[in-house]
Formats: structure tokens, sequence, C-alpha cells
């Protein structure tokens, strides 16, 4: 026979529900500190992947298995000397030899390297594009993976973005170890691309630039322009600069660029000197350059019909005795339907039709919050306007 409590419930059952509400409670306090923990890790976590990286470095190559090893080497001693928190991110455009199988290798026995393959040859444009789309870095520096370009430049790189405040930093190899027939048309491009864009820099084609991460973010490279990515940086209002560095011999291989690169650079030059000077407006080049025509065609006339009515009052005797004004009149209606004339004010008419298609193109096209580049924005929140207590007796 069960004996129970004031309640009604039998001391069996009271324990069994004590222990259960025990359980429970502790269960509870388990998940509450799990829970606690959990967070606390997530939030650590979270921090750490939000925190930005400090350095990328962007490494195009193209069958340059053999430098690979030494080159990763060099950077990894630079890290560790200089406590660089950096990743390295090697882009294959298509190689034939081992390359990515270096990579590859690469890539497992270090984490700070990151690979990219193209299915084929892209060209260095599209492969600097693929690294800087996947750079975490706050500062990109790109570098030839030939050995030529030395790692030990990249702290002189940071010292200066920093003390000089610039967004830009463009190397200059002063004193190169290529043949003549290399450098020789390099100083003329490069002279050309200075004196056309007035970014005055000596070396345009120097495959090692530093950029902080607000330049990438506004230069889009696609074709060859990839040269001319400090003259693009200049046009959206960023500090370009330049800095000396040494240039090593090359150890392995051969070079990838012949004498049409020359060629299809002075083509890029004048599609970027367009693009930055006009690309917001191009009626001013095509409607200034038939307007141009079209004023040397009416000058020419107007020399004609000058000369014409000189005759006239100086050597009457040269229009016989036949009517003069009619011979005059004559001789500048003609003069209109010039082949001088006319090839110069229609050409000039076409050159403005030309712009008024471009600027429509331009007008349909164009994106209003890319026609400039924000620096920085600084406002203060206002304050709430206090409303003074109406007076009741305006209403009485």
């Amino acid at each position: 026979m069960h004996s129970f409590t004031a309640s009604g419930r039998t001391p069996r059952s009271v324990t069994h529900e004590r222990k259960k509400a025990s359980g429970l409670q502790s269960s509870k306090g388990l998940t509450f500190s799990t829970a606690y923990t959990i967070i606390l890790s997530s939030l650590s976590a979270l921090t750490q992947q939000t925190q930005a990286m400090q350095l990328s470095l962007v490494i195009p190559l193209y069958n340059e298995a053999e430098s690979l090893e030494q080159l990763h080497r060099e950077i990894c001693d630079v890290a560790q000397e200089n406590q660089y928190d950096l990743e390295m991110i090697f882009v294959d455009d298509g190689s034939t030899d081992e390359s990515w199988s270096n990579i590859e290798k690469l890539t497992a026995e270090d984490s700070r390297v990151s690979g990219i393959q193209f299915r084929r040859n892209f060209g260095k444009a599209a492969a600097l594009q693929a690294g800087f789309n996947a750079a975490k870095g706050d500062i990109v520096i790109t570098l030839d993976a030939d050995l030529q370009d030395a790692p030990k430049e990249i702290p002189d790189f940071l010292r200066q973005l920093e003390d000089k405040k610039l967004d830009v930093i463009s190397g200059w190899k002063q004193r190169r170890y290529d043949p003549w027939h290399k450098v020789f048309p390099s100083r003329v491009f490069n002279g050309t691309v200075s004196f056309m864009t007035g970014v005055k820099l000596h070396d345009h084609n120097c495959g090692m630039k530093c950029y902080r991460r607000e330049v990438l973010s506004e230069v889009a490279l696609y074709g060859e322009r990839h040269r001319f990515i400090p003259v693009l940086a200049a046009a959206r209002g960023f500090k370009v600069g330049e800095k000396v560095i040494a240039h090593r011999a090359r150890q392995f291989g051969h070079s990838k660029y012949g004498f049409a690169r020359f060629a299809k650079g002075f083509l890029d030059l004048l599609t970027v000197w367009f693009q930055t000077r006009y690309g917001q407006r191009p009626q001013h080049l095509f409607g200034t350059i038939g307007l141009i025509l079209i004023a040397i065609g009416v000058l020419t006339y107007c020399l004609e019909a000058s000369k014409l009515f000189h005759m006239y009052y100086h050597f009457p005797q040269a229009f016989g005795q036949t009517n003069t004004a009619f011979h005059i009149l004559s001789a500048l209606a003609m003069g209109l339907f010039s082949p001088c004339l006319l090839a110069t004010v229609w050409i000039g008419l076409l050159f403005i039709a030309l712009g008024f298609v471009a600027e429509l193109f331009v007008a349909r096209t164009i994106q209003p919050e890319k026609c400039y580049a924000v620096k920085n924005r600084v406002s203060k929140e206002r304050e709430p306007a206090t409303v003074s207590p109406q007076n009741n007796n305006d209403f009485t």
C-alpha cells in the first residue's frame, strides 16, 4: 500500500520529479554554457575573417616553371624578416610547361599561396585582373615571375606609399639588363606615353607596381591596358609616383614579348588617351576636328576670292571687254563647288555627325556614379529641432 504526501503524490514520484527537475536544470546550464562558448568562438572566427589582410602579391606568369620555387623562397624571406601578413596569388596564363604543377606544389606547402589557372593564354591584363579580383589585401603589389623583379624591394614600396601619401607607385628599372633592341623602343614608348597623358613616369611597362585597394576597384583591365594602370588611376584623381628598383638579368627561359607589342601598345595608348580625355565628351574631339576642317575650307575659298578681287582692281585688262562683274560672280559661284572646299567642309560635317552619334551612345550607356571619384566623406548629424511651446494667449 502506497503512502501519499499532502499533495496526494507518492514519495517515489516526488523523488523522481525532483531528479528530473535537477537533470533539466543541469541540462539547461550545460546548454547555456555551450551556447555561450559557441557564440564566443563564432565571434572570434568572424573577427579573424573580417580582419583585412595587409598585403597581396599578384604574380602573373606564362611558362615560368623554373623560377617559381626560388621566387616563393625570396618572398617568404622578405615576409619573415618584416613580419608581413601577406598572400601570394600566382595566375597561370595558359602555360604549356610545368608551371601549374609547381603552383599546386607551393599551395600544398604554404597556406599563403593560391593559384589561378586559365584555360588558354588570355594576356597579362586578364591575368592581373583575375589576381586583383582574388586579392584580399589592403595593398596589392604586382611583380613578374621571371625573377627580374626583386621581392626585397617590397618594404621600400610600402614605406614610400605611406611616407609620400601615394596611391600608386610604379617601378623604374633605371639600369636594365635587356638587349638594346628592347631598351630603345621601350624608352621611346615611355616618353610618348608621358607626353600624351601627362603622367610623367620613366617606365610605364615595369611589371612591379604597388597599389592601394581602392585604386583597383575603380580601374578595369581588358585588352592590353595593364601598361596604363597608372594613367587610368591618375585620370580618376589618384596620386601616382615612381621608385627606382633593381633590375636583374633573366635566369631562366626567354622573353615572351617581341616588336609587335610596341605597335599594339601605341594603339592602346591612343585608346586610353581618348577615353581619359574625351570618354565622357566625345563631341569635343570630333566636333573640334570637324570645325577645323570646315574653317580650313572656308579660309581657302576666301583667299581665292580675295585674289580674284585683287586682280579685278589692279589688272582689269585681264578680264577683257566682256562683263567683268559676271565673270567675277561666276568664278565665285564655281569656287563654292571646288574640290578643296567641298572635301574639307563635307569631311568636317561628317566628323561633327560622328560626334553626335558618339554623344548619343555615351548618353545611353554612361553610369553617372562612375563619372567621378570620391576620396573622403564627412558629415555631422544634425540635432533635432526644438519646437517652442505655443503661447496659448495667441488664440484667446
